[in-house]
């Protein structure tokens, strides 16, 4: 995620001075704000050999780690926050992750593209997959192994046992708090363990 608008209300929800763990930060641009506008600490986990890369280049500590493979390295509760940003939707195991991100997090932040906005929903009555800024690739050539609605995630964190701390849409920066899953391109939920 790079949209300066979005990362900047998302980093609103991260308490001043929190350790933070950013799951599949990219070049740790997240973690970079954070640092430098909420005087946050942390580490970003990321498998790209060139986002590693550009995370130390930024100064961010990165671990290089496939998150299909868990976060058994860390304890219960380790993290003030855990950042899973446009990432829910690469992984395989999605429900585990999301456990993981509770456990390991005092609360948890997870963002994605949310695939009930109204474009994406008028695309698929057309007949086609939808190409937007949120999600710009053609149904043969994305990263995305599975897409999600703000309504599809409420009902996992409520069968995960998590609490909904706070949840809303973001479009072109802006919160939307009124029927977001229509409303808006990215879903946001702060979440606990129940």
């Amino acid at each position: 995620m790079s949209d300066i608008l979005t990362m900047q209300s998302i980093a609103r929800l991260v308490p001043q001075g929190a350790r933070v763990l950013d799951l599949g930060c990219g070049d740790g641009a997240m973690l970079d704000l954070l640092q430098r506008e909420r005087g946050c600490s942390g580490y970003g986990i990321e498998i790209s050999d060139a986002d590693v890369a550009a995370c130390v280049r930024r100064g961010v500590n990165v671990i290089q780690l496939n998150l299909e493979e868990g976060l058994a390295l860390f304890d219960d509760a380790s993290f003030d926050v855990v950042l899973q940003i446009d990432t829910l939707q690469h992984l395989r195991n999605a429900e585990t992750m999301l456990q993981e991100t509770a456990r390991v997090g005092r609360t948890g932040i997870v963002a994605f593209p949310n695939f009930g906005h109204w474009p994406n929903r008028l695309a698929v009555l057309r007949g086609r997959m939808p190409v937007t800024r949120r999600l710009p690739y053609q149904w043969y050539d994305t990263p995305n192994i599975r897409v999600g609605t703000y309504s599809d995630f409420e009902a996992l964190a409520r069968k995960n046992g998590l609490r909904i701390l706070d949840a809303f849409g973001l479009q072109e920066g802006r919160e939307v708090r009124f029927l977001p899953n229509a409303r808006a391109g990215t879903a946001v939920f702060r979440i606990e363990r129940g």
